[in-house]
């Protein structure tokens, strides 16, 4: 086999060699001389060019929309310059090779070709000439044009090919550096201006800031900023008039999702707390929960993002054990792990063109990952049952399969947390058939109604060990919520064939009204209290961004998940369910306030109201405001309170979820306005630089807000889900069809079938609601 050595091709014995390579490189020399001339001149030229489209850029940035137009003159005038200058460069190097250079070369060449037959004949081929028959010259042949080094032309591209035809007559149109290795410095040939890479790449910056000034990149180019009024969207934000424009705002949805994702998975990627700020990740359990990972699951499927899916796909499959020493909170494992799992099963079988995966096809070796895991789990969170009363710990210990009392609360646990299981665990045991799941669940219920709370109004304590209540404060806010939103949720999942929790959920509802709904004053909006000291107590005007389910909660319930206009049709529509239907648009109307009043437009972890003293009963006459009124000394304004240590905003979801519902329900599009102007405060006031993504607030009251660098993985799985919902279709995910869990995770209403029923009976009650017998 030849070896190939282009630097050493020459033979240093032959005379006339040596006078043609000294003659024809030193035209090349001569050549090469002019071409760095005219490199230099163009270099310039390019400098001058680069300026100037710096200049533009800083004058533009500062510059109204005026000025703007003003800067794309300038720029294309500077373009022009650049372009006249290089051309006069590239006309000037032409002619010099024209008139002087390629004569001198030719003259060169001509002197050879007019020698005798000796005289050619000693010009023999060097020992190391590289074989043009070898199969790595194949695969070279089409690995070096693809480089494009070789596709340049000049005006010597005649010339280049007949001073490489002596080196190898027969190699055709192979280029004359076909075998110039990689280290070799490039030709500094001159090239026409529109092949320049520097023109180009500068010509390509001007139309992206020209671009940018219009607004015009308005897609998935933009990066995300701590406050981004650049992006062309939020400036130029109109009303939507049509389902297209929706549409629009709903792929907006998706690019924050995917600038959330991408940030985790690019900065914390298995980690189960992301700080988008810090760009860092934090375990809670040795080798990871997968807290954010399976709590966006569903989100990723329902937006189509398949390739994102794959890569969670691949972390579940071959990085997720549940097999590790570590205590996990009973209730967040269930509704963010366990839901989250059993809802990506329910996608992934029910709706297979949602971010499609051929591994988890029918008879494929991935079919049933998310249930063997969600299984896995449920078998380990299952020991928290096994508590002398049934009521739940308020932790386990995955690896140990251990039930733990809790550390707080004088080892009480938490009512809404012991009473926001059954929906998981039901919907495991209707896909495995194993009835364990749904006993130890619907047990739970039992217990807690056995207390005979008053009006159905339930403390938000609970032992594990006695299953009685702790205490008396009631409230509908942290610790108590999920009790009720989790009582109507239960009779729509199992096709409302258990009646006993409608029952259980109207009776809460009316003590409700009887005991927690006030109005305030001036301004006369519909908020829900607290009685901390319990019913005979006083009540407390403070309502937490949780109780915002309440509104969505109550249209589902009036309506069954039909929109209002069905169920009014309906023989079972009563006066009761009308009444229901207003208090839900009062309530979501105060929610709403609760984002106005802030300065970001993001709500208050609480929100405290001036009441009367004493409050206003339920029954009394009142009007709210249709609309809030942006001066800043607006009379409404009066009616709210955020006090300082209460003004942070975690993402919550629970006002997006309760607009969700009343957009479908009443079909008013307001609920969609509100949803939107939301969605941009959380894109104005969280979004983090450098493509962090987006993080909660220490102070959502100050403009520019206090970060508190975490994001949450319910910003994945709740907010970002229900801001996608609201925008979409109403035929995505129909509400008569499903039943969403307090995390967003989706399943389906199915029926109980022979294995299952509801196993127990309230105990009778006299007619003031007290347990008799």
């Amino acid at each position: 086999m030849n070896v190939r050595d282009p630097f050493n091709i020459h033979r240093r014995n032959n005379l006339y060699y040596n006078n043609f390579q000294n003659g024809a490189f030193t035209a090349i020399n001569l050549l090469r001389a002019s071409a760095t001339q005219a490199t230099q001149a163009a270099e310039v030229a390019a400098h001058h060019l680069r300026e100037k489209a710096v200049e533009a850029v800083e004058v533009g940035s500062q510059a109204t929309q005026a000025a703007a137009a003003q800067l794309r003159e300038v720029a294309v005038e500077a373009v022009e310059v650049g372009a006249q200058a290089l051309e006069k460069g590239r006309q000037a190097f032409a002619n010099e090779a024209e008139d002087e250079l390629l004569p001198r070369a030719a003259a060169i060449i001509g002197e050879k070709e007019e020698g005798d037959g000796e005289n050619t004949m000693s010009f023999s081929v060097p020992k190391n000439v590289p074989s043009f028959t070898n199969p790595q010259r194949a695969l070279e042949d089409r690995l070096w044009p693809s480089s494009g080094v070789t596709k340049h032309r000049s005006g010597l591209g005649g010339m280049q090919d007949r001073v490489g035809g002596f080196l190898n007559p027969d190699r055709g149109a192979l280029p004359m550096y076909k075998d110039k290795p990689y280290a070799y410095p490039p030709s500094g040939r001159p090239r026409p201006i529109f092949r320049r890479k520097r023109v180009l790449g500068l010509l390509f910056i001007v139309v992206i800031v020209l671009l940018w000034f219009n607004g015009s990149l308005d897609d998935h180019q933009e990066k995300a900023k701590t406050k981004l009024n650049q992006w062309g969207w939020l400036r130029n934000d109109g009303k939507a008039k049509s389902k297209a424009d929706w549409l629009k705002r709903r792929e907006r949805v998706v690019e924050a999702m995917e600038l959330s994702w991408d940030a985790y998975e690019r900065y914390a990627w298995g980690y189960d707390e992301f700080h988008p700020i810090a760009k860092t990740g934090r375990y809670m359990a040795p080798k990871g929960l997968g807290w954010i990972i399976i709590d966006s699951l569903d989100t990723l499927m329902l937006m189509n993002l398949t390739s994102r899916l794959e890569h969670a796909r691949e972390w579940l499959a071959k990085d997720l054990t549940w097999d590790q020493d570590q205590d996990v909170n009973t209730f967040e494992t269930t509704i963010r792990m366990l839901g989250g799992l059993l809802s990506a099963h329910y996608l992934s079988t029910e709706f297979p063109n949602m971010a499609p995966i051929a591994d988890d096809d029918p008879g494929k070796p991935g079919e049933d990952l998310y249930l063997e895991k969600a299984k896995d789990l449920a078998d380990r969170l299952l020991v928290a049952f096994d508590s002398p009363s049934g009521v739940p710990y308020a932790s386990v210990n995955l690896g140990q399969l251990k039930g733990l009392i809790s550390h707080d609360d004088m080892g009480a646990s938490s009512t809404a947390e012991t009473t926001t299981l059954q929906l998981e665990f039901k919907y495991l045991a209707k896909l495995t058939g194993e009835k364990l799941f749904w006993d130890k669940a619907e047990k739970v219920m039992q217990l807690v109604d056995d207390n005979g709370a008053k009006d159905g109004l339930v403390p938000i304590y609970i032992y594990a060990t006695t299953g009685k209540f702790r205490g008396d404060n009631i409230r509908l806010g942290s610790r108590g919520d999920s009790y009720y939103e989790y009582l109507i949720k239960q009779y729509l999942q199992t096709n409302k064939k258990e009646p006993v929790y409608q029952e259980m959920w109207r009776e809460a509802l009316m003590g409700v009204r009887k005991h927690l709904i006030t109005y305030t004053e001036p301004s006369q909006f519909t908020i829900i209290g607290e009685r901390p000291s319990g019913l005979e107590g006083e009540l407390s005007p403070k309502m937490d961004h949780l109780v915002c389910f309440m509104p969505g909660s109550i249209a589902l319930a009036a309506t069954g998940g039909l929109t209002e206009a069905e169920a009014r049709k309906l023989p079972t529509w009563t006066k009761q369910d009308e009444a229901d239907m207003q208090l839900a648009r009062e309530l979501m109307q105060t929610c709403w306030g609760m984002y106005k009043y802030m300065a970001t437009g993001l709500a208050a972890e609480i929100t405290y109201f001036n009441i009367g003293k004493p409050p206003l009963p339920e029954s009394a006459p009142h009007k709210a405001p249709e609309d809030f009124d942006p001066s800043p000394d607006a009379e409404w304004r009066k009616d709210f309170d955020v006090h300082q240590y209460d003004s942070h905003n975690l993402q919550r979801p629970e006002t997006v979820e309760s607009l969700f519902y009343l957009w479908r329900i009443t079909g008013e599009t307001k609920y969609r306005d509100w949803g939107w102007e939301m969605f941009k405060s959380f894109m104005n006031y969280t979004a983090v630089e450098e493509g962090g993504g987006f993080t909660s607030l220490s102070n959502a009251n100050v403009i520019p807000p206090t970060t508190r660098d975490n994001m949450e993985s319910f910003w994945l799985a709740e907010t970002l889900k229900y801001f996608y919902l609201l925008f979409s279709p109403n035929d995505l995910l129909p509400l008569d069809k499903v039943v969403i869990n307090t995390e967003a995770h989706i399943f389906p209403r199915f029926d109980m079938g022979p294995l299952f029923s509801t196993g127990w009976r309230r105990k009778p009650r006299d007619e003031n609601g007290n347990i008799v017998g």
